[in-house]
C-alpha cells in the first residue's frame, strides 16, 4: 500500500482558539491505521506533509469527536502559504514507516 495520501481539506480552528487543524478524510484516516497499526503516543502517526511548496515532518493525532486524524498547520506554514482559517488546501501527506 502507497504510504502517500492526496487531499482537499478546510482549515479550521481548534475550540481552544490557538491552534489550526485539517481533519484527513476517513477513508484516508482508515489507511493510515492500516499501515500502522501500532502508533506512536497519544496514537499520534509521524507524517511528511506538503502543502503548496512548504514541506515538514510533523504528526497527525486522532480525533476521538471526528473519528479521523488530524493535523495542526504552524502559523510559519500558513503564512507562507497565503492560507488561513476556512481556506481549502491541496495536501500531500506521507505516513513515515521507519
Amino acid at each position: 500500500m502507497d504510504p502517500t495520501f492526496e487531499f482537499d481539506a478546510e482549515l479550521w480552528l481548534h475550540s481552544g482558539g490557538r491552534w489550526i487543524f485539517i481533519t484527513v478524510p476517513e477513508d484516508e484516516s482508515d489507511e493510515i491505521l492500516d499501515l500502522v497499526p501500532s502508533t506512536g503516543g497519544f496514537g499520534s502517526v509521524r507524517v511528511e506533509v506538503r502543502i503548496g511548496t512548504s514541506v515538514w515532518r510533523t504528526s497527525v493525532f486522532p480525533s476521538k469527536e471526528l473519528g479521523c486524524f488530524v493535523l495542526p498547520i504552524k502559523k510559519p506554514v500558513r503564512k507562507a502559504e497565503g492560507i488561513d482559517e476556512g481556506d481549502t488546501i491541496q495536501v500531500s501527506l506521507t505516513v513515515l514507516l521507519d
